[in-house]
């Protein structure tokens, strides 16, 4: 199988391509930067990638809101295309900002038809920026990108990261369906069954501690924490403390990405 290619698509704003495209590179994969610009003038096909990435940072300033104007391009303007993309089998990963894109362009969980997304990213319960590491533990093995994964300690670092689905029979439904993979946890414990983490541990006050979402098929992960951020022990705020791993956490989220079309 040749090398799979993974395209990390930037706009104005974005601030996490460099090292998403690193990481991406250490795992295997041939990783190319792109500005939206050059895909929509058409001097960039998705059809030459096998993975696309929506990195950190604040597109377009967060202008209105987190992710939305990137969002709407997306929708309006590369509908048919990312459609085509995902019919295909390929895989889709949005990192903080690009969580927030994902689903606010209803390629995450929007269904047909629907006007109304089914979840959302708001304003952190604390109504400030959080830049913070926290424990995280994944549930089922729906995603592509978290199996094999238990834990993980990542940073996190936004002001819009609090999941909130639209009624509790939502959120209860992406619970039994395993689309909810990747939840906020105490160190070595798992998150609570029966409400919320408090603060810091759930860094933002996200309905059932959700930090992480994934389509239906698996195959679209949007997550608030930086995988990419953590690929390597010196990344870790412990790393002269502590007998570390030479490989951080996060890089096991993009070896799955490349590793799946082995």
């Amino acid at each position: 199988m040749p090398t799979p290619r993974a395209l990390i698509l930037r706009a104005p704003g974005t601030n996490c391509d460099l090292e998403t495209e690193f990481a991406f590179q250490t795992a295997g994969a041939r990783a190319e930067r792109l500005h939206i610009n050059r895909v929509l003038e058409g001097g960039a096909c998705l059809d030459h990638f096998q993975i696309l990435c929506l990195p950190g940072g604040f597109s377009y300033g967060d202008d209105i809101a987190a992710g939305r104007i990137l969002a709407n391009q997306l929708q309006l303007r590369l509908k048919d295309e990312i459609e085509k993309f995902v019919a295909a089998g390929k895989l889709i990963l949005g990192i903080c900002n690009g969580f927030q894109i994902l689903l606010k362009s209803g390629f995450l969980l929007a269904e047909n038809g629907e006007t109304c997304p089914p979840a959302t990213l708001t304003w952190n319960d604390t109504g400030q920026f959080e830049d913070r590491w926290v424990h995280l533990k994944t549930a089922g093995s729906k995603s592509v990108f978290l199996r094999g994964i238990e834990t993980m300690y990542l940073p996190v670092a936004h002001a819009e990261g609090k999941f909130v689905a639209r009624c509790p029979d939502t959120l209860a439904a992406l619970q039994s369906n395993g689309q909810l993979p990747l939840r906020y946890a105490c160190k070595a414990n798992a998150p609570s069954e029966n409400g919320n983490l408090d603060f810091p541990d759930n860094p933002n006050g996200s309905q059932g501690n959700v930090a992480g979402v994934c389509d239906a098929s698996g195959r679209i992960l949007g997550l608030m924490p930086h995988p990419e951020r953590y690929i390597e022990r010196t990344q870790h705020p412990r790393w002269t403390r502590e007998n570390l791993s030479p490989e951080g956490d996060g890089m096991a989220v993009f070896r799955n990405a490349v590793q799946y079309f082995e």
